[in-house]
């Protein structure tokens, strides 16, 4: 059996300990000869502690594996049969303006979603694009899995503009959701059937038994009493009861951001007062992590690292590869192309939806048409993400400013352009295709 090679971008991420986990369960389905971290030189101490850690607990499981850390992504790159990415373009600095800038002018700051989530996009697209180019080159037949968010926005950058079809993204979420809808109801996950549809934190989804009985009623009863969130980076408000039930679906735990703005906003304005935004939090939560990671007696993942909100999220990379690899046809969640899954959306556009995962990639699996409550927000919401993209990649302040009031989190007007131009002139150093509108900016004052 051909020994495969695994290279991860980012990979001083805190949340590598978990990717390793994962290979390690799956050690008898994925034969693996090398496994290659590659960081920034920004990132060179946390790859080096987390590379040493990873070696570790190869090391314990008794497996053979070469643990690589590199700087050099080309070097990493050559004939590889899987690449992930996860990778944050500015480092949590850049997270911690993404949430709080927005904040500071009352409107909700969030890492993926709003004014954050636009910039999160326009930052890493272009790095993206230059990672698909070295694959082309250096590894044309290894499968792209992405983590790095906004994952649907990322994935379909990748397929639409990067012309690279072997792309699958991938987020932790609902897998979360199954795991914490089947202990409510007294259920296994492997017990039940889950149908997902919608985009990447803008999804929605029922829950049925294997005999075909919708539980979706019941779990909506359950959630009902639930008095806090299950979430480490989403602070709890229930939704309304009598709104989720007229959707028939359960929301992802994002569309608290939409169904329940003013009071997320009110809780992130608290937040912003006393510096615990979710960035600030995570970057005092990674500073503890990697210090426990320096530590040459610890050889396992540290249960201190599902506070970072990363849990179960080898389940989804390392599941994912360990299906394409194997043609296992294991049902998942991931972000893929449309192709007619939800009708209410462009054939080729990226949706994400439960899909069977074969060798040839994700089959997504046809959901059909949504209510007009969830229709009308996700096709919104397709329509931000294309100009989104269509912005990073073109630079234009125009489209940028689309996006901005497009966004249902952003107030149309003079506050848009408030905060998206201080938002360009803040990240102006991973920008450099706005360089002539953060120009104009400068000069106007």
């Amino acid at each position: 059996m051909k020994k495969i090679k695994i290279v991860t971008i980012g990979g001083g991420s805190s949340y590598t300990p978990e990717l390793i986990e994962g290979f390690i369960v799956r050690k008898d389905q994925l034969p693996i000869k090398e496994i290659w971290l590659v960081d920034i030189e920004a990132g060179k101490e946390k790859l080096e502690i987390v590379g040493n850690l990873a070696r570790r607990m190869v090391e314990k499981a008794g497996l053979d594996w070469e643990i690589h850390l590199s700087l050099d992504r080309k070097e990493a790159l050559k004939n590889a049969d899987f690449v992930s990415t996860q990778f944050r373009v500015g480092l949590l600095e850049a997270r911690i303006k993404d949430e709080r800038i927005p904040l500071k002018h009352g409107v909700l700051g969030q890492e993926t979603n709003g004014a954050g989530g636009i910039f999160k996009a326009l930052r890493t697209i272009p790095v993206i694009l230059d990672i698909v180019n070295d694959m082309k080159e250096l590894c044309p037949n290894a499968w792209l899995v992405n983590f790095t968010n906004p994952s649907g926005i990322i994935t379909e950058a990748v397929l639409n503009y990067g012309n690279f079809e072997k792309v699958v993204g991938l987020c932790n979420v609902p897998i979360n959701h199954n795991f914490r809808e089947s202990k409510l109801i007294g259920k296994s996950p492997d017990d039940l059937i889950f149908q997902y549809a919608g985009l990447n934190h803008h999804h929605w989804h029922k829950i049925y038994d294997k005999s075909g009985e919708d539980l979706t009623p019941l779990v909506m009863e359950k959630l009902a009493e639930v008095k806090e969130s299950t979430m480490e980076n989403i602070d709890f408000v229930p939704f309304f009861e009598e709104q989720i039930r007229d959707l028939g679906m359960l929301p992802c735990s994002y569309h608290q951001y939409y169904y329940l703005t003013d009071d997320m906003l009110q809780k992130g304005l608290a937040e912003y007062e006393t510096h615990t935004t979710r960035a600030e939090v995570v970057k005092k939560l990674e500073a503890e992590l990697f210090e426990l990671y320096k530590n040459p007696n610890l050889r396992d993942k540290p249960e201190q690292l599902t506070k970072r909100g990363g849990t179960h999220y080898s389940d989804a990379a390392c599941e994912l590869i360990c299906s394409i690899y194997n043609n296992k046809k294991t049902e998942m969640v991931v972000s893929t192309r449309n192709h007619g899954a939800l009708t209410d959306l462009p054939y080729d556009c990226v949706v994400e939806v439960s899909s069977i995962i074969t060798g040839i990639g994700p089959r997504p699996l046809t959901f059909g048409k949504f209510k007009p409550a969830m229709r009308g927000i996700v096709q919104l919401m397709k329509a931000m993400e294309e100009v989104t993209i269509e912005a990073a990649v073109t630079g234009s302040y125009a489209k940028v400013l689309q996006a901005f009031i497009l966004n249902p989190l952003i107030p149309s007007g003079k506050i848009a352009k408030t905060i998206l131009n201080e938002m360009l002139l803040a990240h102006k150093d991973y920008l450099p295709q706005f360089a002539k509108a953060i120009k104009e900016i400068e000069k106007k004052g």
